[in-house]
């Protein structure tokens, strides 16, 4: 259904890394109870068209965990699935993210998280203008330092 919906292929392995279905649940019902309000602060799936073929294929996902708080923080998250890893994906999930909250004149700052043994995530956040902030519920957590 999915694959219909994007029209695109999608691995045996969707979802992947915390993105499961108790994420897409939340943020269903996130997006269900704040209406057209919140359109675009939530899900985005991250599509890769083969310049070759057009074979369109899902590769991952990002998004946010809603629109700016009270004090304009925006918290990103992304995921890649294992077979499109270590192309650049991320990174530019990650800056697509920063780029369309920054759109936003509410925005202030914008955070992200990720376990303190996922390297390759580090790794993007840092090349992507984020900076470790410390460590909270065992996730180290970033923001984004604009240049």
């Amino acid at each position: 259904m999915l694959a219909e919906k994007l029209n695109s292929v999608v691995s045996k392995d969707w979802p992947s890394g915390e993105y499961d279905r108790n994420a897409m649940v939340f943020f269903l019902s996130c997006f269900e109870s704040g209406g057209t309000a919140v359109q675009g602060w939530y899900g985005w799936y991250a599509i890769n068209i083969d310049a070759v073929s057009g074979e369109r294929s899902l590769v991952g996902s990002g998004g946010y965990f809603g629109p700016p708080d009270s004090n304009g923080v925006v918290e990103i998250g992304y995921s890649v699935l294992p077979e499109w890893q270590r192309r650049g994906f991320a990174k530019e999930i990650v800056s697509a993210l920063v780029a369309h909250a920054l759109s936003f004149e509410k925005t202030n700052s914008i955070i992200a998280r990720t376990s303190p043994v996922n390297e390759a995530s580090k790794r993007v956040l840092i090349s992507s203008g984020f900076r470790e902030t410390g460590i909270n519920e065992s996730n180290l957590c970033f923001e984004y330092v604009s240049s």
